[in-house]
């Protein structure tokens, strides 16, 4: 599947609304299969679009400027080592 559905999004949004963009560049992967350069691309995009919508419900992710690529990288990548020695 190339996007998610309407109940994913509105996930990925609840994540971003707790400022949680990690989690929500997760969802959004397992969602379509993307790798992680187009899911972070596809939740970058996705959050001037909210915070236009709802300055107020995603302030979080406002304040934070989005987050720092290189984190989400990192524990995308960590994550990912983790579980292939656990699996």
């Amino acid at each position: 599947m190339d996007t998610p559905s309407d109940e994913q999004i509105q996930e990925i949004a609840g994540l971003l609304a707790e400022g949680k963009k990690i989690e929500a560049i997760k969802v959004y992967r397992e969602a379509t299969g993307k790798g992680l350069k187009d899911a972070k691309d596809f939740i970058d995009a996705l959050i001037p679009k909210l915070i236009e919508q709802d300055p107020e419900k995603y302030d979080k992710i406002a304040k934070s400027g989005g987050g720092c690529a290189s984190m989400v990288v990192f524990a995308l990548i960590l994550s990912g080592a983790v579980w292939s020695v656990v699996a």
